[in-house]
């Protein structure tokens, strides 16, 4: 036998052994994404289905697996990508799956291989990233699963899993494109509330509980595409509930009649356990709550979303807690829970200010060497509406972000620095007193293993006396929750306030109306990388800003199809 086959057998070799010992596996998903004839609300309505399923499959695997995703887009008309939401991509940042930042959108007819690995425990998400297609449905869930021969920090006995999102009638272009028209028209508020893809607009799981008499009660086979997925459990057991979060707008509130929840887990980190009856949760986050069965097992209870943050226009979604063997049709003797106010800000951050990380969370930096201010306004140019950083409103190039700063290719997107503060004297109570905006692409540079400070402001909107909820996302990162505040960020005051013992990390954190959220992250992913709100007609209209992390030496392999398009298109087949 040669020396050439003898190497190669060790390595293979040595390859199995990595595997057995560290239990890490190579998932293989071959996907195809088209529109698709549904019915998630009990009317019919086109969406963005995977192998023709809608929301699309569960990806499961457990820490340190890698992640293969062969997408193919039959959507026809118009490009695609997906976005492994939570997911860090170290060493992949290609893989993140953002139209004109990591990549080229997936051109119809084409197909495209994401290859990542999941490297932390936790539930995720994935979902769309080119223009509004995740308000069509382009969304799905990851859970990942402790690696073999760990164990979690908590214990249960089962473990169900809601996916939450809202529905609307209007198609997703006609939402586009009056976003972006003169006059504006607003996407308005959503007609459903879905749980796991389901809900209910013409009728009611409780209707028998409805201060409308017109309220019809919902009768269902259980093979509509609209019934509720009934969450069976076992009475006197503990239940692992994996939230996530996948709304286009709505901020919402859980609940399950007669029942606690106990908090265990945010955005793919343990938090330190606390007990509420209730719980917000934002575009972009996930929890884990325990739910304990302690309740009379020949009843059925309701478990019901709520919006919040916005006058609720959108029903309740709901779905039926069934403790076994109790027959799933008996109903609820019990109204569904109350859905808080909806601009009771003053309990949402008395639950956002409970979440505090776990014992053994790594704790941050006690000083950062760059700190971004970033005053998140509502302005116009030329007319339109827009969403504005620094008075900065987000214009993606057609050159991916990504290829350019690996290739160096200058002209790829604006050299222009954006700005890292605003004017002291900006009054945020107020509407802007110039309401004139600019489109911009600059971006943030970072220096590699710096740590990056970031104090997001809200204000006041166009409109008199309305500030909104946003919720922000990070790519590429974790980020430590320093503080939250209301009014005007005072640099000399509120830093000495951050919370540097037990702030809680995520990858989604929201800034109130009228207040600011400070975050710090250390600058330790090599890519480009987007922090934009959640929202997603928000970032439709501008939301977002971009991190340059690293330079191109230490940014990897681009697969060439991530790159074939736009300024880098002339390098693919000859770049590595």
């Amino acid at each position: 036998m040669g020396m050439k086959m003898t190497t190669l057998i060790i390595i293979y070799s040595l390859g199995i052994l990595l595997n057995i010992v560290y239990g890490a596996k190579t998932r293989h998903l071959k996907w195809e994404l088209g529109y698709i004839f549904w019915s998630p609300d009990c009317v019919e309505n086109s969406g963005i289905g995977i192998n023709g399923q809608f929301p699309g499959p569960t990806i499961r695997a457990k820490a340190g697996d890698t992640i293969v995703v062969e997408v193919t887009n039959k959507l026809v008309t118009e490009g695609t990508v997906i976005h492994w939401h939570g997911i860090r991509q170290f060493g992949t940042p290609w893989a993140d799956g953002t139209a004109s930042i990591s990549q080229c959108p997936i051109n119809p007819g084409d197909t495209f291989v994401y290859s990542f690995k999941v490297d932390k425990a936790g539930t995720y998400m994935y979902h769309g990233h080119y223009g509004m297609q995740r308000s069509a449905g382009l969304y799905g869930s990851i859970i990942v699963d402790v690696a073999e021969g760990e164990k979690e920090p908590f214990h249960y006995d089962g473990e169900l899993s809601l996916l939450l999102s809202d529905w609307w009638h209007t198609n997703v272009q006609d939402q586009e494109i009056g976003l972006l028209s003169k006059p504006f028209r607003w996407v308005g508020e959503p007609q459903s509330l879905l749980i796991n893809g389901r809900g209910q607009y013409n009728c009611s799981l409780a209707a028998q509980f409805s201060s409308n008499s017109s309220t019809t009660q919902c009768t269902f086979r259980g093979d509509e595409q609209c019934a509720p997925q009934i969450l069976g459990v076992l009475p006197n057991k503990t239940y692992r509930l994996r939230i996530a979060s996948i709304t286009a707008l709505a901020s919402l509130n859980l609940a399950i009649g007669s029942h606690k929840l106990v908090v265990v887990e945010a955005d793919g980190n343990y938090v330190t356990p606390f007990e509420v009856d209730d719980m917000d949760i934002y575009s972009g986050e996930s929890y884990s709550v325990l739910l304990s069965t302690n309740q009379n097992p020949t009843n059925n209870y309701y478990l019901s979303i709520g919006v919040r943050g916005r006058d609720p226009k959108t029903p309740q979604g709901l779905t039926i807690l069934n403790y076994k063997p109790t027959s799933a049709s008996k109903l609820p003797l019990t109204p569904p829970p109350t859905t808080p106010q909806w601009n009771d800000f003053a309990r949402s951050k008395s639950f956002t200010n409970k979440i505090k990380s776990f014992s053994t969370s790594p704790r941050p930096p006690t000083n950062s060497n760059h700190r971004i201010m970033l005053l998140n306004t509502q302005n116009k140019i030329d007319g339109y509406i827009r969403w504005s950083l620094n008075n900065v409103s987000l214009m993606l190039p057609s050159t991916p972000y990504l290829g350019s700063v690996k290739l160096g290719l200058k002209k790829g997107f604006s050299q222009s620095k954006p700005p890292e503060s605003f004017p002291n004297d900006y009054d945020v109570m107020i509407p802007p007193i110039n309401v004139n905006s600019t489109y911009g692409n600059g971006v943030y540079t970072l220096t590699y293993k710096s740590t990056v400070d970031i104090v997001l402001q809200n204000a006041n909107a166009l409109a008199v006396n309305v500030s909104e909820i946003h919720p922000w996302h990070l790519h590429g990162h974790d980020f430590w929750v320093l503080g939250y505040g209301d009014g005007k960020f005072n640099e000399a005051t509120d830093v000495g306030k951050f919370n540097l013992r037990d702030p809680p990390l995520r990858n989604t954190a929201v800034i109130f109306p009228y207040g600011w959220t400070a975050l710090r992250f250390v600058a330790d992913n090599p890519g480009v990388w987007a922090f934009h709100c959640h929202i997603e007609p928000h970032l439709h209209m501008g939301m977002g800003v971009i991190f340059v992390e690293g330079n191109a030496r230490r940014i990897g392999e681009i697969p060439n199809e991530a790159l074939a398009c736009g300024l880098t298109a002339k390098y693919t087949g000859r770049h590595r």
